[in-house]
């Protein structure tokens, strides 16, 4: 009972029982509770009646007329309360609970006693216009208006009082982490754009039963947050009166389990865990991860946490706070009937580019204090707008904030710099200590002497620079929106960079240079490069790929060799190019492979051939080999990628397709084209030519997805001398192998065109050539290094003898250098 009530209604008690006495009645009722209330005419009750305008005096006059004076003699200690005062204190104490206190004043007896039906003590104070509804008012405006600096003075002292309490116990304060401490001493950081879901949490823990809160949401969304938030307005006395003396905790389960390696010993320990949390009232107990208590500890024929938990959640002895993702609470929590009923659902959802924007501001300062820099409100939009539009694996605003984090990081060190002068510097002191040591080596002291002077003021230099960079490193770094598209740049690997003067070159020269390796296909390569260069320049469609082509004609043209070439040209390598060969996914069961198989077949956990390819590498080419080839199933998936910008794999994870060039090649309706005799083909059945592949194609492929493709482009058979031109580029190649023995390599005219000539075939375009140069040239080069017919240090000259090769060897010593003497002498005269 102590417990229940403030130590002025006990004293209230006594003096109530006093007054008994003095009326020698038997009993102690609710007209000798007034009376003592009267008679503690500095006590709270009494204050609030003056207040309210009664007079003490009077009120003891009218009690006393009420009552007759008993003429029994009473012996003390044996004065017992009347039901009505016992129901009278019951009743306080209920009220101040419901409102949020943890024991019941001389206040709240007052209001209990107005609460009473047909009593004395009701009676004399109702005649002076006052009731319950008035008393609760006062009670309720006497403490919101009370001094702010007394009221942040009593919640500290209650909050370390709660706190050393709970620190004095055993098992608590080792396998849990107090938040309410941190949001006292203010570590944790402020919770921004949160209000309805903390209140929703306020609310259920202001239950009678059930009340206990699960917050489901995505990984980074803030559910931890939302807990941390709590605890900040537990302490700030914004939340229900009800919650107001409650302490956050948060769950060590793995420090539960750590070294419990035999059976018993984690029940032992949860047991004992348990009862000093069920006897420490006004405990909330965060668990993150919830799905990890389920099994956890449990060994065979005993019992896990959740199940431990179970009974004291059921009784509504302890309140847990838990937080875990959908998937795991539908995989772990909903499979448990029993376990699930207990919690009540809080769907936390990723918040908008708006409130992270909120979010990031309000947190902002803490992150400028410990990287020393500055954010401006530019660069707040920038980390939230390009994590939101780049990295799409993870939630806002934890992606924001990572990128703000690393954004401050990188910033700061990149003036970290070590100054040339103290290096410099510091490599004359090094050399000044050897010459020192020898000289006293060779007791030469006077010049050891003077060497330690110079080492004396080249130390005073050292620390005159070093206190001037400390000084210039607490300056503030201003961020801005660059060094944010930098950073996302990095993480992401896509370039966000505003456009320098060396890659503005390179995107302007580079329809240029593919040129010279794709023979013949200028159109094709004009309109590739050139959708690159609008999305570089940022005019592109924001929820569509950079670029969607279909490559058409005839096999051995350059339509695969373009891609491979686009590669290396934008990413200075072939790892970007991701090539999908669609003869592998000609059955409908194959197609399951590009995002990953079902759940339950082999190879469910590996993910997609297509789509961890992309996930890993999101700024790439997608080359879709022989599309004509794949099953139709196919051509549904890629209506996604081509329209919206990303597809869903078999693990749930969004892959995006907005950063990459989608190439698809095919060589349907060429069998059209091939009583065309090649490399004499006229401009205007060249376009005959291709509106026959056109209609093909369009017969062939349905329209929703031939009118998602950016660009058909149909490549022109090869001439003579595009043919002519491709054996000078393989020439040129083995040219370049050759080099590294030092070896030249002369080849005729009329060898050029036997090549030509026996490599020439509409049907396979120019991979005829790369096989004849192959056989008839570097077999039999390759040869005459082996048989030594060819050495290192020479020049073969290649010509034909009646239709055939013909090949020699001369030294490059043995060659005659006339012409080098002569063009000697004439830059003599000259």
């Amino acid at each position: 009972m102590n417990e229940n009530y403030t130590k002025d209604v006990q004293k209230l008690l006594k003096f109530a029982k006093e007054e008994a006495l003095r009326l020698f009645h038997t009993y102690v009722g609710s007209e000798h509770l007034l009376l003592a209330i009267v008679k503690d005419s500095n006590g709270e009750a009494a204050r609030t009646l003056k207040t309210l305008g009664c007079t003490i005096s009077k009120i003891k006059k009218d009690v006393e007329g009420l009552v007759k004076t008993s003429n029994k003699s009473m012996t003390v200690g044996t004065l017992p309360l009347t039901r009505r005062a016992e129901r009278i204190l019951k009743k306080s104490y209920l009220k101040a609970k419901d409102m949020g206190f943890e024991s019941a004043s001389q206040n709240f007896i007052l209001l209990a006693i107005l609460l009473e039906d047909k009593c004395n003590a009701k009676d004399v104070i109702s005649s002076y216009s006052i009731d319950s509804d008035l008393i609760e008012k006062y009670i309720i405006s006497s403490f919101d208006n009370s001094n702010d600096s007394s009221f942040d003075q009593d919640s500290n002292s209650v909050s370390n009082s709660k706190n050393k309490k709970i620190n004095e116990l055993k098992s608590i304060p080792h396998f849990s982490r107090n938040i309410s401490e941190m949001a006292q001493n203010k570590i944790l950081d402020p919770v921004i754009g949160r209000n309805l879901e903390i209140d929703r949490v306020s609310q259920i823990l202001s239950r009678r039963k059930k009340n206990n809160p699960v917050l489901i949401g995505e990984p980074g969304v803030g559910k931890t947050a939302i807990v941390e938030g709590l605890a900040i307005r537990i302490f700030q006395k914004k939340v229900p009166r009800l919650l107001w003396n409650y302490t956050v905790l948060a769950l060590d389960i793995t420090g539960l389990i750590a070294g419990t390696k035999y059976r018993g010993q984690f029940e032992e320990r949860m047991k004992k865990f348990m009862l000093e949390l069920e006897s420490t009232k006004n405990i909330i107990l965060f668990i993150d991860e919830l799905h990890t208590i389920v099994g956890a500890g449990g060994a065979s024929g005993s019992l896990d946490a959740a199940n431990i938990f179970k009974p004291a959640l059921a009784r509504g002895d302890i309140q847990i706070i838990g937080a875990t993702t959908l998937n795991e609470y539908k995989k772990y929590i909903e499979k448990d009937g029993a376990l699930e009923r207990r919690f009540q659902r809080i769907l936390i959802n990723e918040p908008s580019i708006n409130d992270t924007i909120d979010i990031l501001n309000g947190i902002k300062n803490k992150y400028e204090s410990h990287h020393h820099v500055k954010l401006n409100d530019e660069s707040i939009k920038a980390c939230v707008e390009l994590s939101a539009r780049y990295i799409n694996d993870r939630f806002l605003p934890d992606k924001a904030i990572d990128i703000m984090d690393e954004v401050c990081s990188r910033k700061r060190l990149s003036d970290l710099n070590v100054p040339k002068d103290i290096l410099k510097l510091e490599k004359q002191l090094i050399k000044i200590n050897h010459d020192k040591d020898i000289a006293i080596s060779l007791q030469q002291f006077e010049k050891a002497a003077n060497l330690r002077d110079k080492e004396k003021k080249i130390n005073l230099k050292i620390d005159s620079i070093q206190s001037k960079y400390e000084n210039a490193t607490d300056l503030i770094l201003d961020v801005n929106e660059n060094d944010v598209a930098d950073t996302v740049s990095t993480v992401t690997g896509i370039p966000l960079q505003k456009i320098n003067q060396k890659e503005s070159e390179k995107l302007l020269n580079m329809s240029d240079i593919i040129k010279k390796k794709i023979i013949g296909q200028d159109h094709a390569i004009s309109s590739v490069v050139s959708s690159i260069q609008r999305a570089r320049a940022g005019f592109k469609n924001p929820n569509h790929p950079i670029g969607s082509f279909m490559f058409l004609g005839p096999s051995g043209i350059g339509k695969t060799e373009l891609a491979k070439q686009l590669s290396y040209n934008l990413f200075d390598n072939d790892n970007s190019l991701i090539k999908i060969d669609m003869s592998e996914y000609m059955e409908r069961y194959n197609v399951s492979r590009l995002i990953g198989a079902p759940p339950g077949y082999v190879g469910y956990e590996e993910g997609g051939m297509l789509t961890e390819k992309v996930r890993r590498n999101p700024y790439s080419i997608v080359l879709f080999d022989e599309i004509e080839k794949a099953h139709s199933d196919v051509f549904n998936l890629m209506l996604q990628i081509l329209d919206e910008g990303h597809l869903t794999d078999s693990l749930g994870h969004n892959i995006d397709f907005r950063n990459t060039i989608i190439i698809m090649t095919s060589n349907i309706g060429t069998n059209k084209i091939s009583s065309s005799k090649l490399g004499f083909v006229e401009n205007e059945d060249d376009s005959n030519n291709s509106s026959q592949i056109m209609e093909n194609v369009k017969q062939y492929f349905k329209p929703e997805f031939l009118n998602r493709i950016d660009e058909i482009i149909v490549f022109n058979p090869l001439s003579k001398e595009n043919l002519y031109k491709i054996i000078d580029l393989e020439l040129y190649d083995l040219r370049v192998n050759l080099k590294n023995r030092n070896v030249k390599l002369r080849i005729s005219k009329n060898a050029k065109n036997l090549l030509l000539n026996n490599g020439m075939h509409q049907e396979w375009g120019a991979r005829p050539i790369r096989r004849i140069i192959q056989n008839e040239i570097e077999s039999k080069i390759s040869l005459g290094f082996l048989e030594k017919t060819f050495t290192n240090d020479s020049t073969i000259s290649i010509t034909t003898d009646l239709d055939k090769l013909e090949f020699k060897s001369i030294l490059n010593s043995a060659l005659p250098k006339l012409k080098k003497k002569k063009t000697v002498k004439k830059v003599v005269k000259k």
